[in-house]
């Protein structure tokens, strides 16, 4: 519309123009809405039935079962839809019924669609069922916050990313009291079955009021999310029951098509390092997925580290007859040293820039900061369960908390019993820096989890590669190759013999495409020596200005632009596949409760494989679970999923790192996956983790 100096804005915001662009709702946010997600096989019939299966075997944990007596004789269910039932069952599957469902724990892609399928199946099995979603996570349950959900409710939020239909909450319900208050919300909204939809905590905890609640009749279902991949289910024989947690895929695309954005940058740009965190605390699985996606120079897989053996260490130990125990798993300098050799070989061929991917939690992988988390999170918890006052709160400035861990390290040599920390470890954790330090010494999370996130860790291990490049640099051995033609050019355009200069500045000028200047010029006072030494200068003659200008351009410069990647690709809408998946998973979970299901977590066989093989199915959450260390004491857990070294996604990766390198003249081997797109039909159908997975895996 034409520009009126005197219209005031209140007309401007009224233009049908206006706001029809400033508007909220915009046509992939409708057709997102409007998107009806493919069904399972089962969940195309009317009814469903399970059928438990003795195929999959667990090993249990004596602990669980004394602990989980209702529930650890539960077995794997496979979900079948039939066309017609027998009456009972017709009767069970569409009597009315109160579900409350909550989620908990940190957001991932397609949540919401979880509650659209379950809010789907329970409204067409009996439209007089409710579906309660508990506010802000737990503590909803705990305070009975909880809101009915409607259709109009539901339908504003399919294929959406985040929570914030209901919000989340990292609360645990872990005590007496909060189980009491818990009980008397489900019995105060008549519930008949909760859903809690988190992580490993999380189904942790579903099972454990599955149990507390088994008498009372309410039934409890976990669904597996989380964003970090950690969630993957196999039985004893190590067959797949659950390949991946929802919000995975979303996630790791959305951080692969940010960081192939870098990738083009950095080649574009020429002069940075970018360094990329991704999250991933315990487990490498997004790092390994963002790899796959976008062939980044370098990316670290925390297993991969500490499966690293130096066999050069092991060899001179056994020249000696003893053996080094510190050959087994890579230290932080060895891993500053790995890096440092990738950016050297990278410049030499002319290519000072790259790209890094690094999993959040890379250090709890690396020796020395493993003992050390390991240690400081047992003295904190000690520390916590002996003292009016919490560790934090007692020792605020980190050179209080030094000062204590120097008194423990006095009662070591008083006390020889006293072995927790002692006045080796003392004097290796004042070498490190201050902020890795109070980094360290930072509070653990409700868990008692060592927050990677909050530690930067990308600062540690970029400190180290920068200290020991700048040592290269001195020795000669960090140099930017010069591409012969450009050498030559430049010469020539100076009235220079390229061929008279070039066996004086280069070490491999007859052989090379790029060009090395010699390890012993690294000044213009060096590069002056060589030039008169070759009597191609005097010494009181000024360097001629093209050998100089060719001099400076074989000086790396490093520079480096750090990012990290978590919160955004939790907050993304989700991929067509999550959005599949996590509609399935709602379908899932009612079918559980219909079938009078507990203590079972909601899932999808053969998500590696194509669609038409996806099979629903109930997990037993109590076989799953094991004794770990939490908060300096044995807790039942469920077990995190780490990266498979033996993979066939790890060893294609492994297997690529020369090539993704590139440390070779020519163009980059860069991926672009592109945006998430939920129009078009070039969006991948599952992540290639999985996909390359499947193959191993073809005959099963």
């Amino acid at each position: 519309m034409p520009a009126k100096k005197d219209m005031p804005i209140e007309v401007i915001l009224n233009h049908p123009t206006v706001q029809q662009v400033t508007a909220n709702i915009n046509p992939e946010l409708q057709e997102r809405r409007t998107y009806v997600p493919s069904l399972c096989h089962a969940f195309r019939k009317k009814y469903t039935a399970l059928k438990e299966t003795d195929r999959f075997k667990f090993t249990v944990d004596q602990e669980a079962k004394r602990q989980l007596p209702n529930l650890i004789d539960n077995k794997v269910q496979m979900i079948e839809g039939l066309d017609t039932a027998v009456e009972s069952l017709v009767q069970q599957y569409g009597r009315k019924r109160n579900i409350g469902i909550v989620f908990s724990g940190g957001p991932a892609p397609g949540g919401h669609n979880v509650i659209a399928g379950l809010y789907d199946a329970a409204k067409q099995a009996n439209p007089d069922s409710k579906i309660f979603g508990f506010l802000i996570g737990p503590d909803g349950i705990i305070e009975n916050e909880a809101i009915e959900l409607t259709a109009d409710l539901v339908d504003s939020y399919r294929n959406l990313g985040g929570f914030t239909m209901i919000k989340t909450g990292r609360t645990k319900i872990d005590s007496k009291t909060k189980i009491e208050l818990s009980k008397e919300t489900c019995k105060q909204l008549k519930l008949d079955a909760l859903v809690i939809v988190g992580g490993d905590d999380s189904n942790t905890n579903a099972a454990f009021l599955a149990q507390e609640m088994y008498n009372s009749g309410v039934q409890v279902i976990g669904v597996p999310k989380t964003i970090d991949g950690d969630i993957q289910v196999r039985d004893a024989d190590s067959n797949v029951l659950c390949a991946m947690s929802f919000g995975f895929h979303t996630a790791a695309r959305a951080f692969a098509s940010s960081i192939s954005n870098l990738c083009t940058d950095s080649s574009s740009d020429v002069k940075y390092w970018h360094i990329c965190k991704v999250m991933g605390r315990v487990a490498s699985h997004l790092a390994l997925e963002v790899a796959l996606q976008t062939h980044a120079n370098m990316t670290l897989i925390g297993e991969d580290l500490a499966n690293y053996v130096d066999l050069n260490r092991l060899g001179n130990a056994e020249q000696d007859g003893s053996v080094d125990y510190h050959a087994y798993g890579m230290t932080l300098r060895h891993l500053s040293r790995v890096i440092c050799d990738g950016i050297v070989k990278r410049a030499a061929v002319g290519k000072n820039y790259g790209v890094i991917v690094i999993p959040e939690g890379v250090l709890e992988f690396i020796n020395e900061i493993q003992v050390f988390i390991i240690k400081l999170n047992t003295i904190i918890a000690e520390y916590n369960q002996t003292h009016d006052k919490d560790f934090h709160s007692a020792f605020v400035r980190l050179e209080d908390k030094l000062d204590y861990l120097r008194r423990l390290a006095q009662r070591s040599r008083e006390d020889e019993s006293f072995k927790l920390w002692n006045t080796r470890d003392d004097d290796l954790f004042n070498d490190i820096p201050a902020f890795f330090q109070e980094g360290l010494l930072m509070e653990r999370d409700s868990h008692g989890n060592f927050p990677f996130s909050q530690v930067e860790t990308e600062k540690v291990i970029m400190g180290l590669v920068k200290d020991y490049l700048d040592i290269l640099k001195e020795e000669g051995a960090y140099k930017i190759g010069i591409h012969k033609d450009y050498y030559r050019k430049t010469l020539g355009k100076s009235g220079f013999d390229p061929d008279r200069y070039g066996p004086v500045l280069f070490k491999n000028y007859k052989e090379a495409e790029y060009l090395l200047m010699k390890p012993s010029i690294i000044s213009v006072k060096t590069l002056r020596q060589a030039l008169d030494k070759a009597g191609l200068v005097a010494m009181d003659e000024d360097i001629p200005a093209a050998i100089e200008k060719i001099f400076k351009k074989s000086i790396p410069s490093f520079k480096t632009q750090i990012h990290f990647y978590g919160y955004d690709g939790r907050g993304n809408d989700p991929t067509r596949f999550d959005c599949i998946y996590t509609y399935n998973l709602g379908r899932t979970v009612f079918s559980l409760i219909a079938n009078g299901a507990t203590g079972q977590m909601a899932a999808i066989r053969n998500l590696e494989k194509d669609f038409s093989t996806w099979e629903p199915i109930g997990i037993p959450i109590a076989p799953l679970m094991h004794l770990e260390e939490r908060k300096g004491k044995l807790t039942l857990v469920l077990e995190k999923s780490i990266v498979d070294v033996n993979s066939l996604a790890f060893k294609v990766v492994q297997a690529n790192r020369d090539k993704w390198l590139a440390a070779i003249p020519g163009e980059d081997n860069f991926r672009r996956p592109g945006p998430i797109r939920f129009s078009g039909k070039s969006e991948e159908e599952r992540p290639i983790t999985l996909e390359l997975n499947a193959l191993a895996r073809a005959d099963d």
